[in-house]
């Protein structure tokens, strides 16, 4: 029964030319709607030469101290632009160009600003700028124009970025040739030896400097050292001139009987007193110049400690006075009568005080000699003098006591025995208190003073070894720059020293210099365009197609074949007549009576069943599919020269799409007339915009992603594509077979799900009959 219906609608499609010439139009037409748009897409990229772009120049340039030569950027890119053929450049004022853009004349416009230059030279200043070109777009007069145009103005900006990097570059290098080349010249020869000579004489004035003072530091301690030396010094003469004036007190008490001898006496220990008094005031204040005189000149230093001991020396001889009074009064006490009781006790008592002033006169005599030696360490030996100054601090100490037990032996046993003269020698007593007192208190400041001295020297000494280290750095750097200015003088000359070769860092400094030579000797123009584009892109093509023709003519071959299946549904009839059937059946014109009214299954009952029907009728549209598919797949190959690495592969995708296509198509008109012709074209629709044929599916809507796995189109794109570059794995088989699954669910639609809904289709061809125009 199947064959029977295509041999007789073989029969009628070739019964005369106009069958013939529609049958053969049925094939055509789909093969010429995809070499159209597959030509027509075939270089678009490379047809941009005709697009009109235009470009002002109002660049006024650039001239700076630092660039003494006008630059103008500007009419470098119009130069570079000359040579270009990417697109159709208009040079053109600016008014013109923006016009042009405006009235459709110029697809796009380019215009440099008048400071474009000078903005591109702030990369010198502390003030950059970004340079800007003004670009004036079109998108009105088509979408894709705007797009290559965009490429042509960032080609634009590319060159122009190249072209500055390089000059910058080419510059620096020129420069660095140019030094190099008059490194080696005669009078930088001469100027490199004045500067080693001067260098030179620099390192001998910094190491100096750093000797000179760390000597300062240095005297300043064994000045510190003196300065606590003296403290204690004075501390000493205050605690003598305290023993002092007990001894007077204690000898009061026994000098009632001794009026005459006790008046001299008491004459006597009151010049005695005065003189230790004015002799420790002395000493106070020439110390306290010593101090002041230590951190500014030494010599005044010693000079001051000299006089210093010479004033404790000519102080000796009030102790030989007070002394010698005290012997007068002993030769008066010994004149006293034996029976007095007091006698002994007072010989006894005097005999003390002349033993203590004795040994204070031998404390005051070592200590002027220790002032002495003092005063010339000062000025010859500074790690002498710090010694000195802890032994006549201990010298001072000594003398003070010395003093004291003077006086406390004068209250205790001497001044119970005089009660007779305690007139007078409470006078004195009043005085060698006043004398102590002043003592103590100078003493007292000077410590303080002597504290603060000493905290300071210290201060001053650690920042003096700071500098002292700092020239001995500044010295050392600078013999290192006098040996490498030498290193690399003789590595410049080619020669080392002696003949013998040099020694390891001459040589690796002789290599540095020949790469500096290599470097400044190359050619500056390659060197710089390789700075300005560094990085080269490499591409690397897996599964390459040969241009974009080839690459959309998947889409636009598949689309074809759909569109050939809907043409094939509006041209032929789906549905057999009765008349048909009879002949088929062998009943002659007409179907018996008893058939019913006409409709798809009516002649069952004569063994003509509903899949007869549908696979018979569909026969010649599968055979006019696949005409349809082999031409425009054959087309595609041969005539325009599509890329098929796989060329049987890339027709066997064609003949299953479009039998896929046509039994979709042919289903969906059987079962449901003319409304399935409109659900066809919607489907064609959606699959042209959500198929990922020209844009990729994940930058479409999230609705198209979703419904792109049940669409046929994307896989029998995909398995054109695998056929053309080559498949991953059976990336093409599984393609094949995917697209193949769409038979089933159009299968039984036409075969199963059919059968109900074909008395309402029957009602709804004979409603729209009835209209007369439908």
């Amino acid at each position: 029964m199947i064959w029977g219906i295509f041999k007789r609608d073989m029969c009628h499609a070739t019964r005369n030319v106009i069958a013939v010439i529609v049958s053969m139009g049925l094939v055509v037409v789909p093969a010429l709607y995809a070499w159209f748009n597959i030509a027509a897409s075939w270089d678009p990229y490379g047809n941009t030469k005709a697009l009109k772009v235009a470009v002002a120049n109002n660049d006024k340039g650039y001239k700076s101290d630092l660039i003494p030569v006008r630059v103008n950027v500007g009419e470098t890119i119009i130069s570079t632009l000359h040579a270009n053929d990417q697109l159709d450049w208009q040079f053109v004022k600016s008014d013109k160009a923006i016009d042009g853009v405006k009235s459709g004349e110029y697809y796009a416009a380019i215009v440099i600003p008048k400071g474009f230059s000078a903005d591109m030279m702030t990369l010198f200043s502390p003030d950059i700028k970004h340079a800007q070109l003004k670009y004036y777009l079109n998108e009105k007069i088509n979408p894709i124009a705007p797009h290559i145009t965009d490429q042509g103005a960032t080609t634009v900006v590319n060159t122009i970025d190249k072209t500055f990097a390089k000059t910058i570059a080419q510059v620096g290098l020129d420069l660095a040739s140019s030094i190099l080349h008059y490194s080696q010249s005669p009078q930088m020869a001469e100027y490199m030896r004045n500067l080693n000579g001067n260098l030179t004489t620099m390192a001998d004035t910094l190491s100096g400097a750093s000797q000179q003072v760390t000597s300062y530091s240095q005297l300043l301690g064994s000045a510190n050292d003196i300065v606590d030396s003296t403290g204690k010094l004075l501390a000493s003469a205050t605690k003598a001139g305290k023993q002092a004036q007990n001894a007077l007190k204690q000898g009061k008490s026994g000098a009632t009987s001794l009026t005459s001898a006790g008046a001299n006496v008491t004459s006597s220990v009151n010049t005695a007193l005065d003189q230790v008094s004015g002799a420790f005031d002395q000493v106070a204040a020439k110390v306290n110049k010593a101090f002041d005189a230590i951190g500014k000149d030494s010599d005044t230093a010693a000079s001051q400690l000299a006089t210093l001991s010479e004033q404790i020396s000519s102080g000796e001889s009030l102790y030989d006075t007070y002394i010698t009074s005290l012997n007068h009064m002993r030769e008066s006490v010994e004149q006293l009568p034996d029976s007095d009781s007091a006698k002994q006790a007072l010989l006894e008592a005097i005999d003390r005080e002349i033993t203590l002033l004795e040994a204070a006169k031998g404390d005051s005599q070592k200590l002027a000699q220790q002032l002495k030696d003092a005063s010339t360490q000062v000025t010859q030996d500074t790690a002498a003098a710090e010694r000195s100054r802890k032994e006549i601090l201990n010298r001072i100490t000594s003398a003070k006591q010395s003093i004291s037990n003077v006086r406390d032996d004068y209250a205790t046993n001497v001044k119970p025995k005089i009660d007779a003269l305690a007139s007078t020698v409470s006078t004195l007593i009043s005085q060698t208190d006043s004398m102590i007192t002043q003592l103590s208190g100078t003493a007292d400041g000077l410590d303080d003073v002597t504290g603060d001295v000493g905290t300071n020297v210290t201060s001053i000494r650690s920042t003096l070894g700071a500098i002292a280290k700092k020239l001995d750095s500044s010295a050392a750097t600078v013999k290192e720059l006098i040996t490498k200015l030498e290193t690399g003088g003789n590595a410049g000359d080619g020669n080392s020293d002696g003949g013998n070769g040099g020694n390891d860092a001459s040589s690796s400094d002789s290599g540095e210099s020949d790469e500096l030579r290599a470097l400044a000797t190359a050619n500056a123009s390659t060197l710089s365009t390789l700075i300005s584009a560094p990085v080269a892109l490499h591409r690397v093509s897996v599964y390459p197609i040969a241009n974009y023709g080839s690459a959309m003519a998947p889409f636009y071959t598949i689309l074809s074949i759909w569109v050939g299946a809907i043409i094939l549904c509006a041209m032929l009839k789906v549905t057999i007549s009765d008349r048909e059937k009879a002949h088929v059946l062998g009943l002659g014109d007409t179907l018996p009576r008893i058939a019913g009214p006409s409709g798809p299954g009516n002649a069952s009952r004569w063994g003509l069943r509903l899949d007869h029907e549908y696979f018979g009728r569909y026969a010649i549209f599968a055979l006019l599919a696949l005409l349809q598919g082999t031409l425009v797949c054959l087309g595609d190959t041969y005539f325009l020269g599509v890329q098929a690495n796989h060329a049987l592969q890339f027709l066997a995708v064609g003949w299953l799409a479009a039998l896929v296509f046509s039994n979709i198509v042919y289903t969906l008109t059987v079962s449901f007339g003319d409304i399935g012709k409109a659900v066809a074209v919607v489907l064609l629709v959606m699959q042209v915009a959500g198929s990922g044929g020209t844009f990729p599916i994940e930058t479409l809507p999230k609705f198209f992603q979703m419904l792109y796995p049940f669409l046929p189109f994307p896989h029998a794109i995909d398995a054109m594509y695998a056929a053309m570059a080559g498949s991953y794995g059976n990336e093409y088989l599984l393609d094949m077979v995917y697209l193949a699954l769409f038979l089933i669910p159009s299968l039984l639609l036409g075969l199963v799900l059919r059968k109900p809904v074909i008395r309402l289709n029957n009602w709804v061809s004979r409603n729209l009959e009835s209209t007369k125009v439908m």
